[in-house]
């Protein structure tokens, strides 16, 4: 069996209350992880600290929204508080803003910039001193397919990924001799949310869109937040010790590079 040494460890992971952060979230929690699930809807956040609570583990949920600065500073300021420190880092939180390159304004860059980019970096400088205190941590930051292979109509999204893994790389290599490893994944086509509201909107069932949004996918279907979750569980582990500055697609073979 393999030990991913995660008991007691102090993880945070934003948009925690769907998707590929929720089970990232209760897969930590029940490795023994105490967990600091950060998310903006108060509803499902509870609903996930409940969860975990009556499956015996340990859980702080922070109602965040972490494209504000003030809101990432008391996102670690909680889980110190709560926990005293902080050794995990799952930068998750994010959703798909694409469309024509000449249809974004400024404040849809902006936007997408503060979510995902801005988020991480913010995240990312509060957390690692505390990392450093106890001798190392882990950083993962979940970024898309399309950060390597951008496709047409596909900014800003693409553009703010493809920063996520640039900075990635750099911060595996300044961290690296404070123990502190960095990796990212790159997600393709898997469950979420965003799925679930395109299919309301377009008024298609859910299960159609998804069998189409396959056709794709080399493996012929979409991916589970699980199965995101296993390769996330296991770059923050102990049994990745060896591993920084890499990012893992997570796609079901449809990214045309590595």
């Amino acid at each position: 069996m393999m030990e991913l040494g995660l008991k007691g460890k102090v993880a945070i992971v934003t948009g925690a209350s769907q998707g590929i952060g929720h089970a990232t979230a209760l897969r930590l929690a029940a490795e023994g992880a105490q967990l600091v699930a950060v998310a903006r809807g108060r509803e499902r956040l509870d609903a996930l600290a409940a969860a975990i609570r009556a499956a015996g583990g340990a859980v702080h949920p922070v109602s965040a929204d972490v494209s504000r600065a003030e809101d990432c500073m008391r996102v670690v300021e909680e889980a110190v508080a709560a926990f005293g420190g902080v050794d995990i880092l799952v930068n998750n939180a994010g959703t798909s803003a694409v469309g024509p390159f000449e249809a974004a304004t400024d404040a849809i860059w902006q936007a997408d910039l503060d979510l995902k980019l801005f988020a991480a970096i913010r995240l990312i400088r509060l957390a690692v001193p505390q990392m450093r205190t106890r001798g190392g941590g882990r950083i993962v930051n979940v970024t898309n397919i399309g950060a390597k292979a951008p496709g047409a109509n596909t900014t800003p999204t693409t553009v703010t990924r493809a920063a996520g893994l640039a900075m990635t790389k750099a911060l595996s290599r300044e961290f690296a001799p404070s123990g502190i490893l960095v990796n990212a994944v790159c997600i393709g086509l898997v469950r979420a949310g965003q799925h679930e509201s395109r299919a309301a909107r377009q008024g298609v069932d859910l299960e159609a869109l998804y069998r189409d949004m396959a056709k794709t996918v080399p493996l012929g279907r979409v991916g589970e937040a699980d199965e995101a979750a296993n390769v996330i569980l296991f770059l923050v582990s102990g049994a990745a010790s060896f591993v920084t500055g890499s990012s893992v697609n997570i796609d079901g073979g449809a990214s045309a590079v590595l």
